[in-house]
């Protein structure tokens, strides 16, 4: 469970003596955004904050921060306990009144820590129709559409729609600040992986989720197999996980090859990682015959560390030799070759 609202004020207080009780300097405005992202991404993710910390272009590490732990936020808000869908969609509302007021130029007033982030974030974007941009607006679809759902069945056209805007704001998210200056595939594929990784992260958190009423299964399955949002034990329950486990397979290999004809290593290299995290809960799915569990401890193994970090890198070698060969992939340098 990611840590709550209120420890990530702790993390701020700690780490800023009472940053809202007197009006910071921009430098001290930045530096106290750039330290709360950080903050909240490790907490959060440890995969996340050291693939920034590593793989993501130098100058833009504390904005992949900002990008990452916003939504965090906002996502631990959404999901927050008690909350009615009439008060999460007037958060979102007001989130979104945020960003569209920051893209006009405009700096809000009174904004928490938190959405400070955001602010920085789009007041440092100079490029037109960016694939930053494109995160945020396809990731706060994402929060819409979670935020609505709670408590209510719907339909396979709906989870199609929010596995796809997922997919879209995290591949850009990626391609913008890992290798943010090299090509991109320019079809669909490079979607793949990312979609493959939120088929099976629906799949892993199915238990979970559905006891606190978010269903992940279409209803039109479950009326046509008069199935209930928990028979996780029932055949053709575990026929449709077995399906989405196929599906989602098909994806990361195609997904592979999309990511090896990107020229960027460390971009490749934070792909393959990725596919790799949920590789193993597809792997723990399979070996329990598409029976659904409330978790899955080992992907969280040392074991799994090291065959993920193995199999990421051992992906990525070929990949290095075959691009030295290519005079297509050549003759556009990397940010490395720079």
């Amino acid at each position: 469970m990611s840590p709550t609202l209120s420890s990530y004020h702790f993390m701020l207080a700690r780490s800023r003596p009472s940053p809202l009780s007197m009006p910071a300097q921009p430098k001290q405005a930045a530096a106290i955004s750039a330290d709360l992202a950080a903050a909240i991404t490790r907490a959060a993710s440890s995969q996340t904050y050291f693939t920034i910390r590593f793989l993501a272009d130098r100058p833009l590490v504390a904005d992949a921060y900002r990008a990452y732990a916003y939504f965090r936020w906002v996502d631990d808000l959404v999901d927050q306990d008690g909350a009615s869908a009439a008060g999460r969609l007037a958060f979102l509302k007001r989130q979104q009144e945020i960003i569209a007021r920051c893209y006009q130029g405009d700096w809000p007033e009174g904004l928490c820590p938190q959405e400070q982030l955001v602010a920085d974030l789009i007041h440092g974007d100079g490029e037109a129709n960016s694939g930053l941009r494109t995160y945020i607006e396809q990731m706060m679809a994402v929060m819409i559409f979670d935020a609505g759902r709670k408590g209510r069945l719907v339909s396979e056209g709906e989870l199609d729609a929010y596995t796809q805007a997922l997919a879209t704001a995290v591949t850009e998210c990626l391609h913008h600040f890992i290798g943010h200056d090299d090509v991109s595939p320019p079809d669909e594929a490079r979607y793949l992986a990312v979609t493959g990784a939120h088929i099976t992260h629906l799949l892993r958190d199915m238990v979970e989720d559905t006891a606190v009423g978010y269903i992940s299964i279409p209803r039109e399955y479950l009326a046509a197999h008069g199935l209930a949002p928990t028979d996780i034990h029932h055949p053709a329950y575990r026929d449709w996980v077995r399906q989405r486990a196929q599906l989602a397979r098909r994806c990361f290999a195609a997904g592979r090859e999309a990511l090896a004809r990107m020229p960027n290593r460390r971009r490749r290299l934070a792909g393959f990682a990725y596919i790799g995290r949920f590789e193993l809960v597809l792997d723990a799915i399979e070996k329990d015959d598409y029976v659904l569990r409330r978790d899955y401890p080992e992907r969280k193994s040392k074991r799994a560390a090291l065959t993920l970090g193995w199999t990421a890198v051992s992906q990525l070698l070929p990949v290095t030799r075959f691009s030295k060969s290519s005079g297509d992939l050549e003759s556009r340098p990397t940010m490395e070759q720079r």
